[in-house]
């Protein structure tokens, strides 16, 4: 088993490209490697959660729901911030709704975890989505900076992290994007929102994009982290791609990819060797072959913990995949072909190492008509807020210096930062 620089362009670690997203452990011989407050209160809300009469030790795979929320407080533990933990209820859906994610024979109410920090009265509000794979959690080394200026509300979407897991029923591209971005919408209503900051990583940058589209009265600021789904494969100029596709490991690669196998079903397969998987992958992206700031050690061990929690509980909405992505994670609806209709202005962010190109939001900015900026972060991969916090936390103050209380020198990039 191998870890690569994800900006090696490898495609023979195609998966592995894919996978710093899916924050989980390794992807198998044919996939390669893949890529896993000091207060806290919490709002009762009535769930399902299955427990085994058999001891933890002797699972197959050692998960459930009451982990991954134990699991979020320890890691969470580092946070000087104080907060609030809680499961935001987001119903049901009403009977024949058209809002395919509550395509369900169960009549259980679903619920969005939510944690929301401290901050100062009147700051403005900033919810931050999470990356395919990941959760919440990931962005554990920027909730204290945030919270000095914002406040900081993240979520995990549902199907992932501590939310519901209800069984994945789409079918199509437009079903699953309603999935993500309806639900949030139920979210947002839920806990009565408006104009507010709206910051999304990886696939997280794609819904929170999409839900920018579609209920733009909303959104105060869109910030778009290493954002996917900018381009379609036939936008790809890329014969890498097509030479990589016609070898007999491609061809297994493609035949997983439209199979819906995901990483996390490799995790699961190896049951109680799956921890162990994710540690490996956690201490070699995180610090071996990290790009900035390695994690210390208990940061790995709780963000090991952490992640492996997270993947290893039931398949929901990491079935997503193949109707967001085509192989190669090419957009199905790539959000270049609606520039034009961008509402909100936007701050894309990306890793001056990112193996997701800037060059997308470069070419959508040609298009867009309203304020665009592009910040490269130095020291910093695709997930450029754990390896360069202080970094990133710039870029996104940087993005709201039009709103945020204003200080010396605040329009002109930090020093570091790279416009693009």
């Amino acid at each position: 088993m191998s870890f690569r620089l994800p900006h090696r362009h490898r495609w023979s670690n195609l998966l592995a490209t894919m996978s710093e997203e899916l924050s989980a452990a390794a992807t198998a011989a044919a996939a390669a490697a893949a890529s896993a407050a000091t207060t806290s209160t919490s709002t009762v809300v009535t769930k399902t959660s299955s427990k085994s009469l058999w001891p933890n030790v002797l699972r197959w795979i050692p998960t459930s729901t009451d982990h991954i929320i134990a699991s979020e407080k320890r890691l969470l533990s580092i946070v000087k911030t104080p907060y609030k933990q809680e499961n935001v209820n987001i119903g049901s859906g009403p009977p024949g709704s058209k809002v395919r994610w509550f395509r369900s024979t169960s009549d259980d109410a679903r619920f969005i975890n939510t944690v929301t920090f401290d901050s100062k009265e009147d700051s403005p509000t900033l919810v931050m989505i999470h990356g395919y794979g990941a959760s919440q959690g990931f962005f554990f080394r920027n909730f204290d900076a945030l919270s000095k200026h914002f406040r900081v509300i993240a979520i995990d979407q549902l199907g992932w992290g501590g939310s519901s897991r209800p069984d994945f029923t789409c079918k199509s591209t437009e079903e699953t994007e309603a999935w993500f971005i309806d639900s949030f919408e139920a979210w947002r209503r839920s806990k009565n929102l408006s104009n507010f900051v709206l910051l999304g990583h990886s696939f997280g940058g794609y819904v929170a994009a999409k839900y920018a589209l579609k209920h733009p009265e909303h959104i105060k600021h869109l910030i778009l982290v290493g954002s996917a789904g900018f381009t379609s494969e036939e936008d790809s100029k890329s014969e890498r791609i097509v030479r990589f596709a016609a070898t007999w490991k491609g061809a297994v690669i493609k035949h997983l990819w439209e199979s819906n196998f995901t990483p996390q079903k490799l995790i699961r397969g190896f049951g109680p060797f799956g921890p162990n998987m994710v540690r490996k992958y956690t201490t070699a992206r995180f610090g071996a072959y990290s790009t900035g700031q390695v994690l210390t050690a208990e940061e790995s061990g709780l963000l090991t913990d952490y992640v492996y929690h997270t993947l290893a509980a039931k398949a929901s909405g990491e079935l997503c995949l193949k109707y967001i992505f085509a192989f190669g994670a090419f957009a199905r609806v790539p959000l270049l072909k609606s520039a034009s209709e961008w509402k909100v202005p936007t701050t894309f962010i990306y890793g001056h190492d990112d193996w997701m190109s800037y060059e997308g939001a470069q070419e959508a900015r040609k298009y867009m008509k309203v304020p665009c900026e592009i910040i490269r972060v130095p020291q910093g991969g695709h997930f450029a807020f754990i390896d360069n916090p202080a970094g990133f936390h710039d870029a996104v103050l940087y993005g709201c210096r039009g709103f945020l209380p204003r200080e010396q020198d605040s329009d002109s990039l930090p020093e570091g930062l790279i416009s693009a």
